[in-house]
């Protein structure tokens, strides 16, 4: 094992292996203008009450809009959609084109064919360094266990193999 420097790129990669699901966080902006970044900074917190948070980096150009929100949605996405993924982490462009998707209670956008999905209401934001954390309370939750996740792991997407029986 290697010992590295927290203020290394090294640190990064160290982090890089922790394997994540990658999901898409969808709001309503402001103006009723749809946002969706893909982020794999989520975690559940608490099953009582049901909370869960995910992080947004503060350089990011839709930070202040998701701040000015009262819900969220988090989309977490299944293998068949890593294409989607893609589409959503590109900064500035313009993200909803071809994208299926529906609306719940909160009027967030929910995508089709997410594994998981869950329709927040914000409840706090902390600063995080050089992130916002978002903590939201989950109103609806709704999963297809059937589906494949979509793994993040060392810079790359994977998906999960499920081990022998010993």
């Amino acid at each position: 094992m290697q010992t590295v420097d927290v203020k290394d790129r090294e640190f990064r990669n160290a982090l890089g292996c922790f394997a994540t699901g990658v999901t898409v966080i969808t709001a309503l902006g402001p103006s009723g203008e749809l946002l969706g970044n893909t982020v794999n900074s989520f975690s559940s917190v608490s099953l009582d009450p049901p909370l869960i948070l995910w992080c947004m980096g503060r350089h990011a150009m839709s930070l202040k809009n998701y701040l000015s929100t009262e819900s969220f949605a988090v989309n977490i996405l299944s293998s068949s959609q890593r294409s989607l993924s893609n589409q959503f982490a590109k900064a500035g462009a313009d993200k909803w084109t071809g994208v299926a998707y529906e609306t719940w209670n909160s009027g967030c956008p929910i995508l089709k064919s997410a594994m998981a999905v869950f329709e927040c209401q914000t409840r706090h934001t902390y600063m995080g360094g050089d992130h916002v954390i978002f903590v939201g309370e989950v109103m609806t939750a709704a999963f297809d266990a059937t589906l494949e996740p979509l793994v993040f792991l060392q810079g790359k997407y994977r998906t999960v193999q499920p081990l022998p029986k010993p």
